[in-house]
Formats: C-alpha cells, structure tokens, sequence
C-alpha cells in the first residue's frame, strides 16, 4: 500500500507540474491580445511564404547553414572579454537601484493573462488526494508525515524532548499546515505569483513560497491586492548565498520554479545554488527549469566587449546572462541528485511581422525529479521508515 500510495503521489505531481510548466510562456512584445488560435507547441511553419502571418512559429528545425551562422557570430562576439579587473559583483547600491523589472529581463515578460484558469480541477483532486492520504491530524514536514500526538509523546522522555522541541520549530514555519508547496525562485514583480495565487486560494491545503534578491520587488509582491500571507509567502533571499537559510526546512516543497534565473548567476556558482534547491524538495518534487539556450537570438545580438566568459555576457544595464545547453543542464541537475524527466531544446521562431523582422529563439525547458525514499525492486517490501513518518 505504501509504494502504491507514493507511486500515485508521484504521478499526481508529475501531471501537475506539467500543468505548472505550461504556464511558463513568454509574453511576445508584438503579440496581439487576441487569443492564439492554436495552442502553443501546435503552429508548425510548413509554407515559408506564410511565415508573417502569425507571431511564432514551434519547433523549428535549424538548417547547418544557420547552426555554421550562429556559431561563427558567438565566435566573433567572445573575441573581446571584460577585463578581469572589471568583472566585478554589482556594488550593492547598484544591485538595489535596478528597475525590478530588470532583475531578469526574460522572466519579467511571462505571460500572466488566463494562464492558470482551467487548473483548479487538477489542484482539487490533488489537495483530496493528500488529505486521503495524509488525514486531517498530520502535518507534512521534512518530507514525511508527523501526526501531532505522536509529536507531543515524545516530551514525556528526556531522549525525546529535544525532539519534540524540534517539531513545534519546524511547525511554526510559514505554509507550515500545507499539504502541497511550490516555490518560485525569482519571482520579480509577481508576474507568475498571482496567476498561482489565483487557483491557491480556492484550493485549501496549497501554499506558495516565492522569492527575489530586489526587496524592491518582494515589496511589490506583497503590496498586491491578491497576495494574502494565508497562502503565500514572499520574502528577500539570495540564492548564491549557501549559509542563508530558508524560512522553512529542508525537503517540503513539491514543486520548485526556476526560470531565467540560473542563466544570472556566474557559472561557477551555478552548481552549489541548484545543490541547495535540490534539498528543498521532498522526495517526488519536481523542479521545473526553463531559461537561455546556446545560440538564441539573445546571444547572438551581443556586441564585442560584452563577452566575461564563454557563453556568459553582461549587458548594458549590468545583469548578466549563460546560455545553456541541453547536457549542461542534465549534468547540473544529475550532479544534484535528481533524475531528468524532460530535458528539451524548445527552438521557436519569432517574428516582427510590422518590420518584416525574423528572430530564432531557443530555450532549454527540462523537469527534474527527487527520487522516491521508497524501493520498488520488492513491492512485498518497504525500506527503513523514518521514526517519525
């Protein structure tokens, strides 16, 4: 029963971080407010003629003459590197002063409009399958199941009044009496919190965590209409710093957001920040990542003199930007202790049909799960419970 019950878990998660990751689109600048005709990932150019007749086109297939092109113009624009001497931090001052819509320019243009509108359902049947599971008397914590007798039981002995005192701190955390959390790493302004919020509060048992560096844009989060602290909790973190905790503990979160924002971090730090996410999740989580990949035409506009590094650029207003490909993901996220269950280059073409404008995007799009604490090579058996789970 108790494999049976995780595998349901599992793939409950699985279709409901589908769900979650559809929603992560860019708002295209020339788009109009009509409602595309086809679903996104369905308009397939099959007539070049035809190519200015809509926004974007899915699925591109890249000719060698344009794979030669794109190499050769990265080529020319990481001749010239920042002096090693300027390649310093963002003085903090500078760092606050950034518009909050600047902090990562391509995650502030995702799509907030009707993005979550048709997935109430799938979070309803989630919040009452955990309750089935859970029951009403538990809180889930570290991952596991605590019911709360079984918590206050352990203060009547002196091995177990530490913890029991470690219990009641971990329950006191925000989103602390949820059954189902989702953090978003990089939240800006709110653009992705508030379609969320829009389902969470009709959802009971749901919490959601988001965060950013700018407090300037944590404030803005939290000044909403919608933002409401009995399901959401906003707050200032840096990613890049290992020794600054997070207001809950480790393994509880569900799901993890991450989009373009690993892409603003310097590479060498990339792996300890996707590290530190990867203890967030409980078994089962998904982190669902999408961000910059190698020769988008993001890149390709860089201009000599913006170059750090390979791959990696700073542009005018001081952010910095990778563009990743599909095995550096894969080998980050491997290395973190999670397993791929997508790992995609999402090719896309974009066009400006007023200036006649042609712009080859490319994405990496990837879902990344915590393996299971359970083993499945025996259904007759489970391994070693946790004491308290």
């Amino acid at each position: 029963n108790c494999v049976f019950r995780s595998l349901n878990k599992m793939n409950f998660i699985t279709r409901l971080s589908a769900l979650c990751l559809r929603k992560i689109k860019l708002q295209q600048r020339h788009q109009s407010s009509r409602r595309p005709a086809v679903p996104l990932g369905s308009r397939i150019l099959t007539d070049p003629s035809k190519v200015f007749e809509h926004n974007m086109w899915d699925h591109m297939q890249w000719s060698q003459e344009e794979e030669e092109n794109a190499k050769e113009k990265v080529a020319e624009n990481s001749l010239v590197k920042v002096k090693w001497e300027e390649q310093e931090i963002l003085p903090e001052k500078r760092r606050g002063e950034l518009k909050t819509e600047e902090i990562s320019s391509e995650h502030t243009k995702i799509n907030s409009t009707n993005s979550f509108s048709h997935k109430n359902e799938m979070f309803k049947e989630g919040e009452k399958y955990l309750k089935k599971i859970y029951g009403g008397g538990s809180t889930l914590v570290q991952g596991y199941v605590y019911n709360k007798t079984q918590a206050e039981s352990l203060t009547d002995n002196p091995q177990g009044k530490n913890c029991g005192e470690e219990l009641g701190r971990l329950e006191s955390f925000p989103g602390s009496d949820a059954t189902y959390r989702i953090l978003e790493v990089g939240c800006g302004a709110g653009n992705s919190v508030f379609p969320i919020l829009k389902v969470l509060r009709d959802t009971p048992g749901t919490f959601l965590y988001c965060c950013d560096f700018a407090s300037g844009a944590v404030e803005l989060v939290k000044s909403h209409s919608s933002y409401n602290s009995a399901w959401c909790s906003a707050f200032v973190h840096d990613v890049c710093d290992d020794a600054l905790p997070y207001p809950f503990p480790d393994e509880i979160l569900d799901v993890i957001l991450l989009v373009f924002v690993l892409s603003t971090i310097h590479p060498d730090r990339m792996q300890g920040v996707v590290n530190r996410l990867a203890k967030l999740l409980k078994p089962g989580g998904i982190l669902l990542f999408r961000d910059y990949g190698r020769h988008d035409t993001a890149q390709l506009r860089f201009k000599k003199g913006h170059c750090l590094s390979e791959n990696f650029y700073v542009r005018g207003d001081g952010t910095r930007v990778y563009f990743f490909t599909k095995d550096e993901v894969w080998n980050m996220f491997n290395s973190a202790g999670l397993t791929e269950v997508q790992n995609l280059i999402d090719r896309r073409l974009q066009v400006n049909r007023k200036k006649k404008v042609k712009m080859q995007r490319v994405w990496i799009q990837s879902k990344f799960q915590k393996p299971l604490l359970l083993s499945l090579k025996n259904p007759e058996e489970t391994t070693e419970r946790h004491p308290y789970r």
